[in-house]
C-alpha cells in the first residue's frame, strides 16, 4: 500500500473514533424522564417526579439534588449516602432529606407566585 493511502486510512479511523466513540466517553449519565419516589415502609403512597419538569422547565442545576456527587456527569441516587432511618455520616435520614430538600423548594416557589405542590396529598397521591 502506497503511504499516502495508509495515512489517509489511519486520519479515516481516527475521525471515527472522534465522531462516533469519544462522545460517549464524555456524554453525561441522562436522567430518567420520570421515576417514583419512594420509601421502604412509607405510611404514603410514592411521589412521582419528573426530571424534565423540575430540569427544564423550573430550570433547577442537578447539584441542587445531586449535591455530594463526586462526579457530576454520573450523579447517583439519594440512598448512598441518606439512610432510611438513621443519619449516616452527617446526612439526615432521606425522607428528612426529600422533605427538606423537596418541600422548602416547593414552598419558596410558591412563594415568589409559582405555582409548586406544598401539601403532603399535593404530592402523595393516592393510587
Amino acid at each position: 500500500m502506497k503511504k499516502i493511502t495508509k495515512i489517509s486510512l489511519g486520519l479515516a479511523i481516527l475521525a471515527l473514533f472522534v465522531v462516533v466513540l469519544l462522545p460517549g466517553a464524555f456524554a453525561q449519565k441522562k436522567a430518567p424522564e420520570s421515576m417514583m419516589l419512594k420509601l421502604e415502609g412509607a405510611k404514603l403512597p410514592p411521589v412521582p417526579f419528573s426530571h424534565p419538569l423540575h430540569t427544564e422547565k423550573a430550570k433547577i442545576g442537578c447539584v441542587e439534588c445531586h449535591h455530594k456527587d463526586k462526579n457530576p456527569r454520573e450523579p447517583e441516587g439519594c440512598m448512598p449516602c441518606h439512610d432510611l432511618k438513621n443519619v449516616k455520616n452527617g446526612a439526615i435520614p432521606i425522607k428528612d432529606a426529600y422533605h427538606k430538600n423537596c418541600i422548602d423548594c416547593h414552598k419558596e416557589s410558591s412563594a415568589k407566585g409559582v405555582k409548586a405542590p406544598t401539601a403532603c396529598n399535593d404530592c402523595h397521591k393516592k393510587q
